[in-house]
């Protein structure tokens, strides 16, 4: 009896261990690509001893989570911008992560005071300009409606998120009224329906098409690094707006836990990894976006396009607003 009640012991340890070990995992609902964060997946791995399990996808995150309810198997979720980030806080898609770790990785102003949802990466949103002119321009957002740049504009749709989290930004300073007004002038100027992602601007200036869009800063490192896609950045100047007034609107890409994530201390883990300087120096190497980790120097190739000064509101304000610029966007007919 003694030699079965043993056997049945160690038996009992051993599934137990087993049960231990499948649990260390973490599950991850992306929308950053895959190139991007597998590195630094891979690295909590090693050095964490967790299993990292990752769904990637381009849209319908947050209706995937909402449909699987409780059931969900999503811990951590991880958005390409501010816009996707506020809609899982809104759907209640999330629960507050409390840590001490994320909070001195990352400023006050990149992550919310409950704790919902916390920055990554920043990015600005550029204006490229054709090097057919001598030099960079001085230019503010708001000049895109001025009557020089007539037929010489080219952006893509003004509802992707990373124009909508402009166009947030806009209200927030301005109000709806003036906002309207200049998205009216806006699309007056446009040389061709929006269309295309960033880089297709940057192309369209290459081509004559137009003489200034708007953009994010990464593509341009990105088509610096392309050879069939070289001479497109070639063609264009990097410039910073409103340097002399509110400094360049910045957008983000966030992460948070999900609400019913079934592996809350390895979630927890990895968020905190995500903040830390090894994690963070891996972003701003591989993707070029400015890291929000501030002990955490920029790539040098984005070093090299210079200082600027950042818009400092915050981002949840931006957030805040981002359904009247859809309504703006809507009302004056922007993509038609």
């Amino acid at each position: 009896m003694k030699k079965l009640l043993s056997i049945a012991s160690a038996v009992a340890l051993f599934c137990s261990s087993l049960i231990a070990q499948a649990a260390e995992e973490v599950n991850v609902y992306s929308y950053r690509q895959p190139f991007l964060i597998e590195p630094m997946l891979k690295k909590f791995e090693e050095e964490n001893d967790v299993k990292v399990n990752v769904v990637f996808a381009k849209k319908g995150l947050e209706e995937r989570i909402q449909r699987e309810g409780k059931f969900s198997p999503a811990d951590v979720v991880l958005t390409s911008d501010m816009i996707s980030l506020f809609d899982l806080v809104d759907r209640k898609l999330v629960q507050p992560v409390e840590s001490n770790v994320i909070d001195e990785n990352i400023p006050a102003n990149l992550r919310d005071p409950d704790h919902q949802w916390y920055s990554l990466t920043k990015r600005v949103r550029n204006i490229y300009s054709s090097k057919r002119n001598e030099q960079p321009v001085d230019i503010n957002y708001e000049d895109l409606a001025s009557a020089q740049y007539k037929g010489k504009i080219c952006t893509r749709s003004g509802k992707h998120p990373y124009n909508l989290g402009l166009v947030a930004s806009m209200v927030a300073h301005k109000g709806e009224a003036e906002t309207k007004q200049w998205l009216e002038g806006v699309k007056a100027n446009l040389a061709r329906r929006p269309q295309g992602n960033d880089r297709a601007q940057v192309k369209a200036i290459k081509e004559g098409v137009c003489d200034v869009s708007l953009g994010n800063s990464y593509y341009f490192g990105k088509m610096m690094q392309r050879d069939d896609q070289k001479a497109w950045a070639d063609a264009v100047y990097l410039n910073f707006p409103n340097q002399k007034t509110d400094g360049s609107h910045i957008n983000i890409s966030g992460m948070v836990m999900a609400k019913y994530a079934p592996n809350k201390a390895n979630a927890q883990k990895l968020m905190e990894y995500l903040s830390s300087e090894e994690a963070q120096s891996i972003y701003a190497k591989d993707n070029m976006e400015y890291p929000v980790n501030p002990k955490v120097a920029v790539y040098e190739i984005v070093a090299s396009w210079g200082e600027f000064k950042a818009d400092q509101l915050p981002i949840a304000d931006i957030a805040a607003n981002r359904a009247k610029a859809q309504r703006l966007l809507d009302e004056v007919k922007f993509d038609l």
